[in-house]
């Protein structure tokens, strides 16, 4: 019986290499020259901001004192996730499109 030539090639796909991925996930890549920086200092300004507004113990009229803790809180948590979002392999797992329209 001549079926030699079966047993010849394997029918595994050949193991991929694996692909060094950066400590944490973490990567600059997308964020490249001045936008890294920017993006931290404005997370940073943003944290500043909600610090500021949690010293204020008496107000007079505090509707504008919740209105800005309102919009320096969700700048800080919209800064953080825009970094964690450019700076881990999510930009990655869900593509630039999606990202670009998020």
């Amino acid at each position: 019986m001549e079926n030699g030539a079966v047993y010849n090639e394997t029918t595994e796909p050949e193991a991929k290499a694996l692909r060094r991925r950066p400590p944490f996930g973490c990567t600059v890549r997308h964020l490249p020259g001045w936008r890294l920086p920017a993006k931290v200092v404005q997370a940073i300004f943003s944290f500043l901001a909600v610090v500021c507004e949690e010293i204020v113990e008496d107000c007079s009229s505090c509707s504008g004192l919740y209105f800005f803790e309102f919009i320096s809180c969700s700048a800080f948590l919209l800064s953080l996730l825009i970094l964690c979002m450019y700076c881990t392999d999510l930009y990655d797992s869900l593509g630039e499109d999606k990202v670009k329209k998020l």
